[in-house]
Formats: structure tokens, sequence, C-alpha cells
């Protein structure tokens, strides 16, 4: 049996309190019950059970992909202090032997900090040396159902730990790098791929986000969410008093209609509201009830302002009312709420309606 003690999460830098107190509240498993240990603005938080959890039983007892705060998690097994700065190999070789599994990918990795960013140079000398050990080792094995982890505070001290492939981020960090498109009006169109990315699957972006579809971007000037959904081919009503992108406007698919978002109502339902108006979240969590209750929109993707201090109860709080406003009229949907590396002091959620 390979058991473990702790799990290792990695976050926004200032989001720590709020990731921890989603972790005790989301862990409910008690073989699994644990305390968080935590320092601001780190980037990440240990998580500590009171006993040792067999390593399959605890991937299942978090799901990373409900997780709002949380962009990579794993399952940490050692910490090695004091490498040896010209024999750092050995012992982070022994320690992954002594593991007795292999693994499809080593994944080197460091903390979203200024401190963190200035190990990419030791990451480029390191990394060519390190998968040369391994291979010769035959600790590497593609058909393997574990990522380790490498996690570096700096080149001296490594957590050492594993994520299974159905419980981890696709992308390295859990950051995926986005390139600034040049016709995009704003950096904000950032945000919206990200979401689609993340909170879609693959199925779900080539049938929910398909040509001809219709949406409705509140508080859309000057377009960059508009932008992600013309480059898909949809036809979307553009609601906000500002003045939109011309270049969107002369694709044909824009309409653009000054009126406030909150009082706006379609003349017809359309597949999709997207939404990143600043207000309070909860204004915004039962606006966007609302155009589901009325049938307004199918499905909708829309971002949450947090306030400074309780965030998680906020996103909780949100989370509820919306759910609330859909049972109260017997609507199926499915939540899905995410603090995006694009957001900052907000999330990103997504409704998507039961057919």
């Amino acid at each position: 049996m390979l058991a473990t003690q702790a799990l290792l999460f990695y976050t926004r830098p200032g989001f720590e309190k709020d990731l921890a107190a989603e972790l005790q509240h989301s862990i409910t498993d008690p073989a699994c019950a644990g305390y968080v240990k935590a320092s601001q603005d780190t980037g990440y938080i240990n998580y500590v059970l009171h006993q040792p959890v067999d390593a399959e039983q605890l991937s299942q007892a978090y799901q990373l992909q409900r997780l709002v705060f949380a962009r990579q998690g794993f399952m940490l097994f050692q910490q090695l202090n004091e490498l040896p700065q010209q024999n750092r190999l050995e012992p982070i070789l022994d320690s992954l032997q002594q593991m007795g599994i292999q693994f499809y990918h080593i994944s080197l990795d460091m903390p979203d900090t200024n401190d963190g960013k200035s190990l990419s140079g030791f990451f480029k000398k390191f990394h060519k040396p390190l998968q040369v050990a391994l291979e010769n080792s035959g600790l590497l094995d593609k058909t393997s159902p574990w990522q380790c982890h490498l996690f570096f505070t700096d080149s001296s001290q490594v957590s050492i730990g594993i994520s299974h492939k159905t419980n981890t981020s696709p992308w390295h960090l859990g950051i995926p790098r986005l390139r600034m498109p040049a016709e995009a009006p704003s950096r904000s169109t950032l945000k919206l791929e990200e979401a689609i990315l993340t909170l879609l699957s693959p199925h779900e972006q080539d049938t929910l986000l398909r040509s001809g579809m219709t949406a409705v971007d509140l508080g859309a000037a000057p377009g960059g969410w508009t932008w992600q959904l013309v480059q898909r081919h949809m036809r979307v009503i553009a609601i906000d008093n500002g003045p939109m992108a011309q270049s969107l406007m002369d694709t044909g698919q824009v309409k653009h209609q000054r009126a406030d978002g909150f009082k706006y109502q379609p003349a017809r339902p359309v597949d999709w509201l997207v939404c990143d108006m600043v207000e309070r979240p909860l204004h915004i969590a039962r606006l966007i009830s609302r155009w589901i209750v009325e049938g307004w929109a199918g499905n909708a993707i829309f971002n949450l302002k947090l306030p400074m201090k309780q965030r998680y109860k906020t996103v909780d709080e949100c989370h509820e009312l919306i759910f609330q406003k859909l049972d109260e009229h017997g609507i199926q949907a499915q939540l899905r709420m995410k603090q995006l590396y694009h957001d900052r002091e907000e999330i990103t959620c997504v409704i998507l309606r039961s057919k």
C-alpha cells in the first residue's frame, strides 16, 4: 500500500486562506480529515491528514476540477531539504525509487511568485539530466496512471508527490499558457478563452459552442468576450452603454444595444448568456439565475467579483442562491466555478442546463 499523510495545492498568491476554507468544507471522508498549513502570498498550501491514507483512496477524497481556488494538487510523500548543490539528483532518485511506482510524466514545479519564477534558470539546467536519470532508472512508463511532481521552493528544497491522471490539471502548474490575440479588443478575452478551455470538456466545446448559435454579452464593451464568440462563428447581441470595437461590428455577427445589463431582456431566447459586469457577486448571481429560470438563455458563463474578505463564504452563498433559484423552478443544471489564472479578485462560473 502506497500511503501518504499530506496534500499540497497550488493557488493564486493571496488566496491561501480561501483555499484552506474550501478544503475544510470539501473533504468530507472521515478517513481523510486533516488541517491546513499555509502562509500568506506563497501560492500554495499543505493539507495535513490526521493519519496516513492510501493514495488511491485519497485521490478520490477530493476532485481538483471541483475546487474553486486550487490550480493543481498532488499527494505529498516526502520533503527533501538542503539538497547538495553538486548532486541534487541522487537523493531525489532514491526517494522516487522508494515509492515503488512508475510515472507517465515528471513535472518540475514552483510557486507562482517572483521567487518561484527565479527558479526557471535552474530548471533549464536540471531538466535534461533529470530526464536522462529517470529513463535510465526505469521510473518512466507512459501507461502509468501517476504523474510525479517535484515542487521546488528554492534550488535546495523539494517536495515530492504524485497526482492521478484522472485528478490533475492538464497544464503545468494548472496554468494554460494563452497568447493574447492581436485582433481582440481587450485582454479580458483571455478570461473567456481560459473559461471555455477549463470549464467545458472538448466535447462540450464542440457541441455547445457551434457556428450559428446565439449569445447575449452583458457589459460587452469594448468586446473582449464578444470577440471569442465571434471567432466561433456565433451571433452576439452586445449590451453596453459604452462603444464596441468597430472591427467586431464590421463582422456582421454583432448587434450592439446601448442598454442597462440589469434591465435588458432579449426578444427571443438565446443559446448563451455571458457576463463580465462589475457588480456585487450576489446581484450577478440573481441576474444570471433569472436568465436561466425565465428561459432567456440555455447556458451561461459569468464572473463573480469577490470582496477582499470572506471570499470563500461569498462563493458558497452565490452557489447556494443559484441552486435555490433553479430548484424552485424544477430546473436541473450543472454549476462549475473556478478562479482562473487570468482572473484576479474574481471567479468564473458556468451554468449548463440539462436537456
